[in-house]
Formats: C-alpha cells, structure tokens, sequence
C-alpha cells in the first residue's frame, strides 16, 4: 500500500520548507555518492560513538537526518515527505513547521539511540522525522483522502487507515527487534516510533484550532 497522491485543494501556503528539505536531502546524497563510506561514517549517527563523545554524537544525531542508505531510501521517503508534508506545512507555518521536522527526527534518533547504545551500526535517514510528519497528518487531517497503490489498483483511503497500518507495521517490528537492536542493522523502527511520538506530543502544542474531520 504505497501512497502516491492527496488532496491539495485547501492548501493556502507555497509549501517552501517542504521543498527546501527534499532538495536538502537530495544534495546531501550526492555528497554521499561522493565521499562514499568515509562521508557517510562521518556523518551518521553511530550510538556507540555517544557515550565517548557526547557533543559530535549530539551533531550527527542532526546530519543523519538528511543522509540514505541508497535511492530507494532516498526516494521513499522524499515522496512520503512530498505528500504528507505540504499540508502539514500549511497548518503550521514554514518557521513552526522546520522547527517541528528537526525536532522529530532529533527525538527519533534518541529513541534509536535508547534500545541500541553500544551499536557500532551507522544510523541515518529522514524517515524518524518524517514520521513526525505523518503522525500531524494523522492529527490534522485524519479523514483527507489518500491515494494509495493498492497492488495494481489506485484508490482513496482516508488518512486515519493508510498511516494507522503504518505506524501499527512499525510498532509490531519495533517489538520484534529489540531483542536485537544492539547488534542487528536494519531498519531502525525505534526511530519510527520515536519520531512518530514526539511528532503526535509536538501537534498538541502547535495546531490550530480549526480541525479537519472528513471521510
């Protein structure tokens, strides 16, 4: 069930932060691309690295953030940004709205960091931020129809179902990965539901009080 589309007909705002973070990230692949393992080791999260050395630990928990493994991770989350992250903007206001993102991947980075402190693996991506992003969607907008590629159909859904399955998917492996969450790499599905949190805690505060329920 892969989201491709939603409704933009009530959004007021040019979404400039939403589109300055996906060039962001996309730069910073190509830097990737350059510097190769050495950039990417410099620059991602490493939980081990926290306790030696707290301040460079504190600033790669930022950089990680617009770092991927590959295109496919790149591209995945780009688009979940894309879609889900315009209107959010909207509702928020540009300056709220990066203050909000930054603050949900710090937070996911954090609760990655809490179940893996002694992990030498590299930890990066924007997706801990991301689900931030998604978990206001779900605040904001839980009855905004989303297009979804179901197999080989597209259809509606509304956003109550298609990031409820997400966010139950990530807590269902989270649990199944803390056993190994030390030593294992992988998707980081702490960080999902790290950010995912602090992104559902963040809203409270930062919503208007006009709230869309349409289904």
């Amino acid at each position: 069930m892969l989201p491709i589309g939603d409704d933009n007909s009530q959004r007021r705002l040019f979404p400039i932060v939403t589109y300055a973070l996906i060039a962001l990230n996309v730069f910073v692949f190509l830097l990737e691309l350059a510097g190769e393992n050495a950039f990417i080791n410099s620059w991602s999260f490493v939980p081990a690295r926290m306790i030696s050395n707290p301040t460079a630990g504190f600033i790669t928990l930022f950089t990680s953030m617009f770092l991927h493994a590959g295109w496919l991770h790149l591209g995945g989350n780009m688009l979940y940004l894309l879609i889900f992250g315009d209107n959010v903007e909207d509702r928020f206001g540009h300056f709220k709205f990066l203050v909000f993102y930054i603050l949900c991947g710090l937070a996911a980075g954090l609760a990655q960091y809490a179940v893996s402190m002694s992990s030498e693996n590299p930890t990066l991506g924007a997706s801990g931020a991301i689900a931030g992003v998604l978990a206001a969607y779900l605040v904001l907008f839980p009855g905004r129809k989303v297009r979804v590629l179901l197999a080989a159909w597209i259809v509606n859904l509304p956003a109550l179902l298609v990031i409820g399955v997400w966010i139950v998917i990530q807590l269902v492996s989270g649990l199944g990965t803390l056993s190994n969450a030390t030593t294992s790499g992988g998707v980081a599905y702490m960080a999902h539901i790290g950010g995912f949190a602090a992104g559902l805690v963040l809203t409270l505060f930062l919503r208007g009080k006009a709230r869309e329920i349409t289904f």
